[in-house]
C-alpha cells in the first residue's frame, strides 16, 4: 500500500496502523500503487484535524478526527500522542468503511494496550470511564475491554507492591536442544554449540558478579528473577547447580519473592535437573507443550510428543512445591478447532498454577515466516480463542497479564491466566513496564524505568552466545559502571 504523508512525519503510526487494518500489506513510499492512503493532519485555530483518503480495491473513502488544539501542551511526547491518536483514527474510520468489519481490539496498535486504561486510573479515572474510553476512544470490542480491565487492575495491584528501588532481573540462557518452526528468538541449537555452554557461563559469572557489586552499592533491591531464553534447562544439572550457586553467592536474594526458570521443552526436563531447582529454592516453573497435538508438534519441529510433556508435568509435580506454567498456541500449522480444544481441556485436567494463551504470530527469521505453510483461518482462531477464554474462566482461572505481537493471526493477543493469587508479577512488571528490569546473559534488553520522568533508556546484551563471550569485557564493564537515575 502506498502511504502518503502530509503535515507530520508519524510513520510508525501509519504503518502500524495499516498491518492492524490490512495484515498483508506492506508500507511503499513512492511509486504506483493500486492501494493507496493520504492522511494528511492539518492545525487550525481551534481544532486539529487528520483526513484519511483510503483507496481499497478500486473503492475511496474518506475519513476525518479531530481534536482540540488546547489538548496540545507544549510536551513533546504528550503532543505526539494526541496526533498519532487522531491520525490512527481518522485511517481506523476509512478502513472499517472499507472494509466493513472492526479488528477485536479496534483502533488500538500498540503491543501494551492494557496501559492505556491503567495510566488513566493512575491518574485519577475511575475505572468505568477507563473502560469507557476504550470502548468509545479505540472502538475495543466489549471482550476485549473486560480482558483488558481485569489485566489492568492486576497491573495496579503489582505495582502497589512495589517500592522505588525495587527492580527485577532476566537471566538469558541463549540455547535450545532444537529450534522450533515459530520461533524468532535468538538461541543456539545445543547440538551444533556445545563447545559454547561452557565459555558462555564463565561469561555469565563474571557479568553476575558485576552485576552484585552495583546492586549492593546503589541499594537496588531485587524483587523478581526470571531465567529464559532460549531453554535454561538444556543445561545440564551440574550446570544450572553452579549457576544457581553463583547467583546466590553474588546477588542479594532476600527480598525476592519469584524466582521462575523457564524449563519449556519438555525434553530437556528430568529429574536431576528438577532437584537442584528444588534445592535451590526456585518456587515456579514452566512446561510448555504449545499443543497436545502429535502431528502438531510435529510440524512445530519439535522432537517429543504429547506423552513426553505427560511425563515432564509429572515429574515436575513429584520433584518439588513449584508453581507451574503451561503455554499453548492458538493458530499452529495442521492444529484444528478441534485439536485446539482437546489441548485446552487436557491442561485445564492438569491444574497448573498458570496457563498462558498465545496466538501465532510470524515472525522475522522464523522458519513458518521463511519457508510458509498452511495455518488455520483467522476464524479459526477466534474460535480458538473463545473455547479458551469460556474454558478457563469456567475452571477458576482470571486474566493477569497480556500483549500483543506484529503478525499475529487474526490480530488478537497472548494472555496469562491463572489461579487466584497465582500471578506471576515478573510478567505483569516487564509487559506493563513497572520497574526496571536488567537482562543479563545473551539476547536480553535491559529496561532503565524512570517512572517519574516517565522516561525508558533500553540496553541489549549482546544477541549470540559467540558474542556475548567474545564482548563480555565490554558487557561487565557496563554494569560496573550503571548508575541511578540512568542516563
Amino acid at each position: 500500500m502506498k502511504l502518503t504523508l502530509r503535515g507530520h512525519n508519524y510513520r510508525y503510526a501509519t504503518e502500524q496502523m495499516m498491518l492492524t487494518l490490512f495484515p498483508g500489506q506492506k508500507p511503499v513510499y513512492e511509486g504506483e500503487e493500486e492501494n493507496e492512503l493520504t492522511l494528511s493532519l492539518v492545525r487550525g485555530e481551534r481544532w486539529l484535524t487528520a483526513t484519511a483518503e483510503l483507496t481499497w480495491e478500486g473503492e475511496t473513502v474518506s475519513a476525518t478526527c479531530q481534536a482540540r488544539v488546547e489538548e496540545l501542551t507544549g510536551v513533546p511526547l504528550e503532543d505526539d500522542r494526541v496526533c498519532q491518536r487522531i491520525l490512527k483514527q481518522a485511517f481506523y474510520n476509512a478502513g472499517v468503511a472499507i472494509l466493513g468489519k472492526e479488528p477485536p481490539w479496534g483502533a488500538l496498535t500498540g503491543v501494551r494496550p492494557v496501559k492505556i486504561p491503567t495510566r488513566a486510573m493512575l491518574e485519577g479515572v475511575s475505572e468505568k470511564d477507563a473502560a469507557k474510553a476504550l470502548r468509545e476512544v479505540y472502538r475495543v470490542s466489549p471482550d476485549r475491554v473486560k480482558l483488558a480491565m481485569a489485566c489492568a487492575k492486576a497491573s495496579l495491584e503489582t505495582l502497589a507492591c512495589l517500592e522505588e528501588n525495587d527492580l527485577s532481573l532476566y537471566v538469558g540462557i541463549p540455547f535450545c536442544p532444537t529450534r522450533c518452526a515459530y520461533c524468532s528468538f535468538v538461541s543456539a541449537d545445543v547440538g551444533k554449540s556445545l563447545p559454547l555452554l561452557g565459555p558462555f557461563l564463565d561469561g555469565l559469572e563474571r557479568e553476575l558478579a558485576a552485576v552484585g557489586r552495583n546492586l549492593r552499592e546503589s541499594g537496588r533491591r531485587i524483587r523478581t528473577v526470571y531465567m529464559g531464553g532460549g531453554t535454561p534447562t538444556t543445561l545440564s544439572a551440574e550446570q544450572l547447580d553452579r549457576l544457581l550457586t553463583t547467583m546466590e553467592r553474588e546477588l542479594d536474594l532476600s527480598h525476592c519473592g519469584e524466582f521462575t526458570v523457564e524449563a519449556g521443552r519438555p525434553d530437556t526436563i528430568a529429574r536431576e535437573k528438577l532437584a537442584v531447582l528444588a534445592a535451590h529454592h526456585i518456587d515456579r516453573v514452566s512446561v510448555n507443550p504449545q499443543t497436545m497435538e502429535d502431528e502438531v508438534l510435529k510440524a512445530m519441529g519439535r522432537a517429543h510428543r504429547a506423552e513426553d510433556i505427560r511425563r515432564a508435568y509429572a515429574d515436575v509435580r513429584e520433584s518439588g512445591t513449584f508453581d507451574v506454567n503451561m503455554d499453548l498456541i492458538a493458530g499452529l500449522p495442521k492444529d484444528t478447532v478441534a485439536g485446539f480444544r482437546r489441548t485446552v481441556e487436557e491442561l485445564i485436567s492438569l491444574k497448573p498454577e498458570n496457563i498462558t494463551v498465545h496466538t501465532l504470530a510470524l515472525k522475522k527469521g522464523s522458519t513458518l515466516m521463511t519457508q510458509g505453510g498452511a495455518l488455520p483461518t483467522p476464524e479459526a482462531v477466534a474460535e480458538m480463542l473463545g473455547f479458551a477464554w469460556a474454558a478457563l474462566a469456567g475452571a477458576g482461572y482470571v486474566p493477569y497479564y497480556l500483549y500483543r505481537q506484529k503478525y499475529m493471526s487474526g490480530g488478537f493477543e497472548n494472555v496469562g491466566w491463572c489461579l487466584p493469587g497465582k500471578e506471576n508479577r515478573y510478567n505483569i512488571i516487564m509487559m506493563e513496564e513497572l520497574h526496571t528490569v536488567l537482562a543479563l546473559g545473551g539476547g536480553g534488553m535491559t529496561k532503565f524505568i524512570d517512572r517519574k520522568a516517565g522516561r525508558i533508556v533500553r540496553r541489549n546484551n549482546p544477541k549470540y552466545p559467540k558474542e556475548y563471550i567474545e564482548r563480555i569485557d565490554a558487557v561487565c564493564q557496563e554494569k560496573e559502571d550503571m548508575t541511578w537515575p540512568i542516563s
